[in-house]
């Protein structure tokens, strides 16, 4: 089935010049990302080492299991910069936040301003498990309150991966999709990368991120990219310099 997905080059090599992630995990302490300053480091030094201009890192905020705020995010970040002063010169590092789609995230951008990643974009996702029962009443009820929905790396919702139209569902209630780049070299497996080259052969994706974690994450960019529309990747990856 992947026969066709030879003679690619690897995905460190597409990166384009002034390069602007939107999503990682890279302050410690906050989540499932960096556990500590030397990691928070690697990653750092790791990002300049690929090219890439400036990350906008997004600490998951996930009632019950990160219950990070916005207060608590943003003292972090700052905590960041001071302790790699010379790292987040070379790396323009600013800071938003990924939210998980359910009725806790509903009440808390009803009461308190969201961390977005420029203007009203903010960044969402859903459970690996299964989507909110409430999903479209969410997304709408978080554009009355003024925002935006970037939904992250749809591409790894595998109860869609039967169900295209639900993808045509959630572009036509708002949503835009940021793939992983991780995605489009297998790292998360075949389904996974045959759903991104869907989703890029229909044109449904608007922005990428590296989603970055740890070192594991770091490596697989020296992969090669096994999707066959990588010239499409790259002019997404072009698009993420609206948030400049």
């Amino acid at each position: 089935m992947f026969s066709i997905f030879k003679n690619k080059p690897k995905l460190s090599e597409l990166i384009p010049e002034g390069y602007i992630d939107i999503h990682s995990h890279l302050i410690y302490g906050l989540d499932d990302g960096a556990k500590n300053i030397a990691e928070s480091t690697f990653i750092l030094q790791s990002m300049v080492d690929l090219g890439i201009s400036k990350s906008i890192t997004t600490p998951h905020t996930m009632a019950h299991v990160w219950e990070n705020t916005s207060e608590n995010i943003l003292s972090s970040h700052s905590k960041l910069k001071k302790e790699l002063p010379e790292l987040t010169s070379k790396l323009e590092l600013k800071v938003a936040s990924e939210y998980l789609l359910d009725y806790s995230f509903m009440e808390l951008f009803q009461a308190k301003p969201l961390l977005t990643l420029k203007d009203n974009f903010v960044l969402v996702e859903m459970s690996y498990l299964n989507p909110p029962i409430q999903l479209f009443e969410i997304i709408f009820q978080l554009q009355v309150a003024g925002y935006t929905p970037i939904l992250a790396h749809p591409e790894r919702y595998s109860f869609y991966h039967n169900d295209f139209e639900m993808y045509k569902k959630l572009k036509n209630a708002g949503c835009y999709f940021q793939i992983n780049l991780l995605s489009t070299v297998g790292y998360y497996g075949k389904e996974v990368a045959l759903i991104a080259q869907k989703l890029l052969e229909n044109e449904m994706i608007d922005f990428a991120g590296s989603d970055i974690h740890h070192k594991n994450h770091i490596d697989a960019f020296s992969r090669k990219i096994i999707v066959k529309d990588y010239e499409k990747l790259i002019a997404i990856m072009t698009n993420n310099s609206i948030f400049i």
